[in-house]
């Protein structure tokens, strides 16, 4: 059974995720945001994303150290390269599941 101490942590960490999530969309629902704060925060979406993915791509061991050979950064040049041509999301998918199965037979 729940006891009171365990209600109050999952009570609590549904107010500090859910807030923080809220509150932005209460507070700027009726504002018109300056055009240039519109086109920064366009990116990003894409710095999270190179943040998190850039790491394992040029980086291997522990503790980590650059590696700029890694198979997965030689299917991932390319993929991102049709990726910026085409816009096809299930296209760039198709071709980065296709270019790793390549290094990995021959890499």
């Amino acid at each position: 059974m729940l006891s009171a101490e365990y209600l109050a942590v999952i009570v609590g960490m549904g107010i500090v995720t859910y807030v923080p999530r809220w509150l932005p969309l209460v507070l700027l629902t009726r504002r018109r945001l300056p055009l240039w704060l519109v086109e920064w925060l366009d990116f990003i979406p894409a710095s999270i994303l190179s943040a998190l993915v850039v790491p394992y791509l040029i980086t291997t061991g522990d503790p980590r150290h650059l590696d700029i050979l890694r198979p997965e950064l030689f299917v991932a040049v390319p993929t991102f390269a049709f990726a910026l041509v085409t816009k096809s999301l299930a296209g760039t998918v198709v071709v980065g599941m296709f270019l790793f199965w390549l290094a990995g037979i021959y890499l």
